[in-house]
């Protein structure tokens, strides 16, 4: 049996769209997108969830002041630091520290540029001043009462500090590496 023509222009155009390749392609690939959205679904589901890594118990952590904490035998040459026990408490997932920057500045040992490779790092002033320089903020005073984090691997340097100053720092992980950039 013959087929009928359609009876109108409109009638016309569907049947045409309809015997079109380029609409035969995209029912094709339509289709083949839902297959894989409920083939990613049904993996998905077939998959164990990743358990998150457990992390050791932490403990509690007391440090009492005494002036006689305060050790030479960090980072810096420069600076005297006390350490308050929250390395240890935390199984190495955080470290804080009070330090001292023994007066008067001498620049040419500290104004060097450097990052730390660290997740986070926050310092607070205690006491005194320090200036410092952050790639992106520049040259900004920090008082007493001042706080601030660094970005992990954001290059900064110590311009200069009162004779007095102190500053608690908070840094995750306990260990890192710091690294002096050449200026």
């Amino acid at each position: 049996m013959a087929k009928q023509k359609p009876t109108s222009r409109a009638a016309a155009r569907t049947a045409a769209q309809k015997k079109s390749p380029a609409r035969k392609t995209a029912a094709k690939s339509t289709s083949r997108k839902t297959i894989k959205a409920k083939d990613r679904k049904t993996k998905a589901r077939a998959m164990p969830a990743a358990k998150p890594r457990a992390r050791p118990k932490q403990r509690i952590a007391i440090s009492h002041y005494r002036d006689e904490d305060f050790l030479t035998n960090g980072l810096r040459a420069y600076a005297q630091y006390r350490e308050l026990g929250i390395a240890d408490a935390s199984n190495g997932l955080a470290q804080a520290h009070v330090i001292r920057l023994i007066g008067p500045c001498n620049p040419a040992e500290v104004s060097k540029l450097h990052f730390h490779d660290v997740e986070f790092q926050m310092v607070y002033v205690l006491k005194g001043w320090v200036k410092t320089y952050m790639e992106g903020q520049g040259e900004t005073l920090m008082k007493e009462g001042s706080c601030w984090t660094q970005p992990p691997r954001i290059r900064h340097l110590i311009m200069d500090y009162s004779d007095d100053v102190e500053l608690l720092e908070v840094i995750l992980p306990a260990e890192f590496k710091t690294v002096e950039l050449a200026t």
